[in-house]
């Protein structure tokens, strides 16, 4: 660690405030920020090593009020966000694309992964998905709703095996408080720039699955006469109900069902002897969106 300063990277000029400071409430904070512009050979060349930052404090009369406190920051390469990064709302997803080529100096102590950010536009909450392979060159957000209106961003992280030594390695013990760890391995995240925010909006434009395992049950005898039909439910999750479309020979279809049946079963009553009955079903979501119809099943009613 710096006992004093060491190589001068930048001043930063007094803040009015501080040039006012005698006449400032007691125990106000202030405030300055300076940002250090790593040259590309320095981030390249040491890449699993680390910088030690540290301000010193001086009055108008260039007096030293001694070394802050001081952090320490990688100095791991930190690369541009890949290109062409684009959104694509899909039936069940987002889609995420980008293009990426990989750096050619690339050393075997970094390693690179793509980072992706969502933030929703209606209150502003931000997201960060799990991090993907650059060379994969897409993601698929499956945790989104629908209508809303998304804004998505990527940044390339660098991953950087730092040299032993460059860090304390420590841990917590129950019985011995912190005890040192040694030769043990740490890693670096430094995060690039990110890329220009590109916006969704998830409008649901897409149908359920189509029900499949359609049956047809005639049953009379000593009873009034129904067909019951059958299928496999289906797992949309914003599955709202069914439609079921009868229709005679050549006849053209029609729905038998008032309101959407909330389960993958229904009975037919209206019914006349003799006649051969096809069905159909289809699936419909919460916004009014139909599947395609499933299979006919066919049922005849018999003669007495």
């Amino acid at each position: 660690m710096m006992s004093q300063c060491d190589t001068p990277v930048g001043n930063v000029a007094p803040t009015k405030e501080s040039t006012q400071a005698p006449h400032a409430p007691p125990n106000e904070k202030l405030e300055a920020s300076f940002t250090d512009t790593l040259a590309p050979d320095l981030q390249n060349q040491n890449a699993t090593r680390l910088a030690t930052y540290a301000v010193e404090p001086m009055n108008l009369d260039a007096r030293s009020a001694g070394l802050s406190n001081q952090v320490q920051v990688a100095l791991a390469p930190t690369l541009p966000p890949p290109a062409n990064f684009s959104a694509q709302v899909e039936p069940k997803e987002v889609r995420l694309t980008w293009a990426w080529t990989a750096p050619k100096d690339n050393s075997p102590a970094t390693q690179y992964s793509c980072r992706i950010y969502r933030k929703l536009a209606d209150n502003g909450a931000e997201t960060r998905l799990p991090d993907v392979a650059c060379s994969e060159l897409s993601d698929d957000d499956r945790t989104i709703e629908w209508q809303k209106t998304y804004e998505y961003r990527i940044a390339v992280v660098t991953f950087a095996t730092l040299q032993k030594g460059a860090l304390p390695c420590e841990r917590n013990s129950s019985d011995q408080g912190i005890v040192a760890i040694p030769d043990c391995i740490q890693v670096a995240e430094v995060q690039g720039d990110d890329s220009p925010p590109v916006k969704v909006f998830t409008n649901d434009i897409y149908p359920p699955a189509v029900p499949t395992g359609l049956q047809a049950v005639f049953s009379g005898p000593g009873q009034a006469p129904f067909i019951d039909l059958v299928w496999a439910p289906d797992l949309d999750a914003d599955l709202a109900g069914y439609n079921v479309y009868r229709h005679e020979e050549n006849g053209p279809p029609q729905k038998i069902n008032r309101e959407l049946v909330k389960t993958p079963s229904f009975r037919d009553t209206n019914l006349t002897q003799g006649k051969t009955y096809f069905y159909i079903v289809t699936a419909v979501d919460l916004r009014g969106n139909e599947s395609a119809r499933s299979d006919e099943a066919s049922e005849t009613v018999p003669k007495n």
